[in-house]
């Protein structure tokens, strides 16, 4: 039995330039109308904008720095803008328990019951 077969040979990938950056324009957009956490939306757009410029001015490296900037001031706007409205219903939610339990607690405080003996009066 013959098992020999012709196989594909795979040349190594072509060596390029490498790909252009992505600048997270449409992100920082978002970013900057929807959830614009102490202005990091507005800072994400603006290095937005500079990677794009590079990148289309042909600087690729500074088009990859302003790139990974934007993508981290992106991340840290959406990540204040989905942990804070978190945080502040679960301060709601134990307010509002504590509060209810101080109100259980000192129920008997308020509560004064009428007697009809003038004992103290005596």
């Amino acid at each position: 039995m013959d098992t020999s077969y012709l196989r594909e040979e795979r040349w190594p990938p072509k060596r390029g330039p490498p790909p252009a950056p992505r600048d997270h324009l449409v992100w920082a957009i978002f970013n900057t109308l929807y959830m614009n956490f102490c202005c990091l939306g507005f800072v994400a757009l603006a290095y937005a904008v500079k990677a794009r410029d590079r990148k289309v001015s042909g600087d690729v490296e500074a088009a990859r720095h302003f790139s990974s900037k934007a993508r981290c001031y992106n991340a840290l706007a959406t990540a204040g803008s989905v942990l804070l409205p978190l945080l502040l219903g679960a301060l709601i939610v134990t307010g509002v328990i504590h509060l209810s339990k101080l109100a259980h607690e000192s129920v008997g405080f308020f509560t004064y019951q009428f007697s009809g003996s003038d004992d103290e009066d005596q």
